[in-house]
């Protein structure tokens, strides 16, 4: 790696990390929650954001020499669904029901819900480390909602959502890889960020009709109907609005693959061993949510859980690529012209 690579790299992780780690306060203000309802915001960061990552898209297709097919496309519908009316629907109801500290903490544990899944579906191989990053980061949800407690300040429901969230992702994750390899996280970001939002809408726009908003309201769905798409969006909401869409949902993820294309996917995880400390000192500060001593003793397991499955698989990347590259020819003299 040259210097200006690594330069770039650290820079994008650096950027990333506090980008990330804004995301649930943003989505937690009294200036977004307040005015913006949950699925409208959700509907149209993700729009705006697949909008905004477009330009990014189109140079990598064609960097990759790829052009996008209709099976392409119908994959990126399936990953767009993952990511979007499922995963990033329940993390919105998880912000607004729960606090944004306890939320970014849960949320920063998908990397090693990513290593299992991969395991489990693409039959990627499994360390001892994964294990235990698994166990050490069970140990943290447990600190945190503290379930032997007589009473608890933390949402249940809140921790649940985020932690079903969390596994959804890291499913689109998981199954987004292999259409990584062929035409670039950007592209996969790109495109099921857009699918995703217009599947959404869909479902929102359903839910102004009469007989649709009623199966909704039957099946628990009410939080669908009759969702506005421009109520909120003034003068005093909009720089809130604007940095939601374009830096939490757009800027962020662009950071996040140079970091992984410039430093690699071993430093790019320091994103989400660093989001559990800073996130919620930004609540504390801008939110004012208190961080307890629950909450101090879950972060530490996380932090423990990130450096097990960061340190060893960096160790094993270094060791592998400081072995000699076996000889393609036969030892001996060179072969006869």
């Amino acid at each position: 790696m040259n210097r200006k690579n690594w330069i770039i790299g650290i820079l994008s992780i650096v950027l990333c990390t506090l980008i990330f780690s804004t995301m649930e306060v943003m989505l937690k203000l009294p200036a977004v929650s307040g005015v913006f309802h949950p699925m409208q915001i959700t509907v149209e960061r993700f729009l705006i954001g697949g909008l905004c990552l477009i330009p990014f898209a189109v140079l990598s297709l064609r960097k990759k020499n790829v052009r996008l097919t209709g099976s392409h496309l119908r994959y990126f519908a399936m990953t767009g669904l993952l990511c979007v009316p499922l995963s990033m629907v329940l993390f919105q109801l998880s912000v607004s029901y729960g606090q944004a500290n306890v939320v970014a903490v849960l949320f920063s544990g998908n990397p090693i819900f990513v290593t299992i899944l991969a395991f489990l579906i693409l039959r990627e191989t499994i360390h001892w480390n994964n294990v235990l990053a698994l166990v050490l980061e069970v140990f943290g949800i447990l600190a945190i909602i503290n379930p032997f407690a007589p009473e608890t300040n933390v949402n249940l429901l809140s921790v649940f959502l985020v932690i079903l969230s969390a596994l959804l992702f890291s499913s689109y994750s998981v199954l987004g890889k292999r259409m990584t390899r062929e035409c670039g996280g950007i592209v996969v970001t790109c495109m099921s960020f857009l699918f995703g939002g217009v599947e959404l809408l869909l479902l929102l726009l359903l839910g102004h009709l009469g007989p649709m908003a009623g199966l909704y309201q039957t099946i628990g769905l009410s939080i669908f109907c009759d969702v506005p798409f421009f109520a909120g969006i003034n003068a005093e909401t909009l720089p809130y609005f604007l940095y939601i869409c374009i830096i939490n949902s757009a800027a962020g993820y662009v950071f996040h693959m140079l970091s992984m294309e410039k430093a690699g996917a071993h430093m790019t995880n320091l994103i989400f061993f660093f989001k559990p400390i800073i996130a919620p000192l930004f609540a504390l500060v801008i939110l004012h949510e208190a961080i307890t001593t629950n909450m101090v003793v879950g972060i530490v397991f996380f932090l423990l859980g990130s450096l097990s499955g960061i340190l060893p698989t960096m160790l094993r990347a270094k060791k592998e690529a400081a072995l000699p590259t076996p000889s393609l020819e036969p030892s001996g003299s060179e072969p006869n012209g």
